[in-house]
């Protein structure tokens, strides 16, 4: 039985490894106010930094570098809607990971907007494009805050992370985004959605530049 339960691991991580196999990962943090007044007045606040993603880039200590572009991949300062893209350039090697912007939602008591792995905007008119990011195209990640009474929430929700390198749309990094999906990223991932999600909820624990 232990044999098989090492073997079964052994067989998921290959295919992990391998592209075959995708992964779930869920990062959240909350923050309390006095009273519910004063926490509408602080998801307001929390809405504003969650479109605001090129202010992401802005958190102190080992952070990722985030760049909204337009439809027509014009650098954007705001104004966040779907067919946007995002360059996600993580801190270690020049390698830029771009995802397009598939959903937006405003609400009173939620914001949220979700992202796929995408080719680059100059690109996106050709089928064949390669996916420029670690992650294959059918990955999402949605970032979420969500008010309820006086308590804030803030949520980065990874679906379907499944390594990009199998075929045309990895291109030439197969290697590299095995690389970074499994080595760089795996560890760097909790550092990073952690911070941010305290960054939405205005946690003491996170700065700004």
């Amino acid at each position: 039985m232990e044999l098989k339960k090492i073997f079964n691991g052994i067989v998921r991580e290959f295919k992990v490894l391998t592209g075959d196999k995708p992964k779930n990962r869920e990062y959240s943090n909350e923050n309390s106010f006095p009273d519910e007044g004063s926490a509408k007045k602080a998801f307001e606040e929390s809405k504003r930094k969650l479109f605001d993603v090129n202010g992401w880039s802005a958190m102190e200590g080992i952070n990722s570098k985030f760049t909204l572009y337009s439809k027509e991949g014009k650098l954007a300062n705001h104004g966040l809607k779907p067919g946007y893209f995002i360059r996600i350039e993580l801190p270690g090697p020049p390698v830029e990971n771009w995802v397009r912007i598939t959903a937006v939602k405003n609400e009173p008591e939620l914001a949220e907007f979700t992202v796929h792995p995408s080719e680059k905007p100059a690109e996106k008119s050709n089928p064949d494009a390669e996916v420029k990011h670690f992650f294959a195209k059918e990955a999402s990640s949605t970032f979420r805050v969500t008010r309820t009474g006086s308590v804030l929430h803030a949520f980065e929700i990874g679906r379907n992370e499944l390594i990009n390198n199998q075929g045309e749309e990895s291109g030439d990094r197969q290697l590299l985004n095995t690389l970074i999906a499994e080595g760089g990223w795996a560890g760097f991932q909790k550092i990073q959605w952690d911070k941010l999600t305290k960054y939405l909820v205005h946690s003491d624990d996170v700065e700004t530049k």
